[in-house]
């Protein structure tokens, strides 16, 4: 059977936009985050997370390919440095 049309295209876009889990719950996430999905992770704006990668300030970030690509462990250690940042204060 072959699909066609939008819904050959629905079936199999990946979603964006789903539930943001809690923290300590990251188990299921993927390795690789687009610059969406870092920043839905980090509960900021996309331009918040380009504007720290042009001031190179944010996580570390790395292109694949044309695309921009955060590892979900190196967005989870950035938020424990910025929390010890915080705490030592």
């Amino acid at each position: 059977m072959v699909l066609g049309g939008a819904a050959a295209v629905a079936c199999f876009r990946p979603t964006v936009g789903g539930p943001v889990t809690h923290a300590g719950s990251h188990e299921e996430a993927p390795v690789l985050l687009t610059v969406a999905e870092a920043a839905e992770l980090l509960r900021t704006p996309v331009a918040t997370l380009r504007y720290w990668r042009h001031l190179g300030i944010g996580p570390t970030g790395f292109r694949l390919g044309r695309r921009v690509v955060y590892s979900r462990a190196d967005l989870l250690d950035w938020l424990a440095e910025q929390r010890e940042a915080q705490a030592s204060r």
